[in-house]
């Protein structure tokens, strides 16, 4: 099979996706952000045979020669590597725009100069902003309401541009909110579920009112594959989404009835978004991924809750329920 670079390959959507590929039977190459530990994300949790059957490349998305000497060879690149924290993005939005446009401008650049002939982007539905209607289609319009979101809408727009005027061949996936195995804390899902696993008796959260669509993980790593495979996708930007939408404050209540019916929601102003960069509602439209390939999502909301709940339950050290994650 085809060898794959994958970028990002260590994080959370990107280790989901490296084990599908292996698992597949695909020559994997991982890239992976280089650190003094030689630590290699989540990959370092996968067992022995997985991780012998990966090639891992160390390096930094920022760096444009490293980034060239990663695809050289590859036949298709699953770009991953971003910056992904809203609040973070407040306070350092310089390293957004290095990490999430220029590390996304140098490996379109390599891929048009290595004849790379797959390229997949990864964006988000937080491009889009608050629903101006919905379900959100891949026509709504873009609003940048936080440093993160403008960032990937460039990144988005110069994977367009090498497209038409490269003819690279560039797919733009969207994915809306992924959770699952895996997550960092700084996403809603584990947070609420790490505090109250750790035995917390309120629930510290920010607004209660937004709704989100959610992907579990496999499946939106599964939608990558999907996309990947079909031809009618090159050129096209498509969203992975369930169409269907729930408040954080329901998810919330559901959680805590599940875990510890005891406890309480306290809503805190650091956790809060300046009101004009709230994302009021997403709710995606999954009929393009319908349409184009074979996808469709496999794990009901139910059930991967209750599959995160469990992970997050043995790997509750890894976390820490007490701190605000940016």
């Amino acid at each position: 099979m085809s060898k794959i670079l994958v970028t990002g390959a260590g994080g959370f959507i990107g280790s989901h996706l490296t084990e599908l590929l292996v698992a597949k039977g695909h020559d994997v190459r991982a890239f992976v952000h280089y650190n003094s530990l030689g630590t290699w994300g989540w990959i370092d949790s996968f067992p022995q045979d997985v991780k012998d059957s990966i090639e891992i490349f160390s390096g930094d998305i920022r760096d444009p020669n490293g980034v060239r000497d990663a695809m050289r060879g590859c036949e298709a690149v699953f770009h991953l590597a971003a910056l992904i924290a809203i609040p973070f993005s407040y306070h350092s939005p310089d390293t957004y725009v290095d990490t999430n446009v220029k590390g996304t401008l140098n490996v379109l650049q390599a891929a048009r100069d290595l004849d790379v002939s797959r390229v997949l982007v990864t964006s988000t539905s937080e491009v889009y902003g608050t629903a101006q209607y919905v379900p959100i289609d891949e026509k709504h319009p873009y609003q940048g309401q936080s440093p993160y979101s403008a960032t990937k809408i460039g990144a988005d727009r110069l994977a367009e541009a090498f497209y038409r005027s490269f003819d690279l061949p560039v797919t733009i996936v969207r994915p809306f909110n992924t959770y699952g195995p895996r997550q960092s804390a700084r996403a809603v899902i584990p947070t609420i579920i790490t505090q109250l696993l750790a035995g917390k008796q309120e629930v510290r959260l920010g607004a209660l009112s937004p709704t989100r669509d959610f992907n579990f993980v496999r499946d939106t790593a599964n939608g990558f594959y999907c996309i990947y495979r079909s031809d009618r996708t090159v050129g096209q930007e498509i969203n992975i989404a369930t169409q269907r939408e729930i408040s954080i404050g329901d998810l919330a209540n559901e959680l805590i009835r599940q875990i510890n019916p005891e406890a309480k929601i306290v809503c805190e102003e650091q956790r809060l978004r300046p009101e004009k960069s709230e994302v009021n509602r997403l709710l995606g439209c999954n009929e393009k991924i319908l349409r184009l390939t074979d996808w469709k999502p496999q794990v009901s909301f139910e059930d991967g809750l209750t599959e995160t709940i469990s992970f997050l339950r043995e790997n509750l050290d890894r976390y820490r329920p007490d701190l605000y994650n940016l």
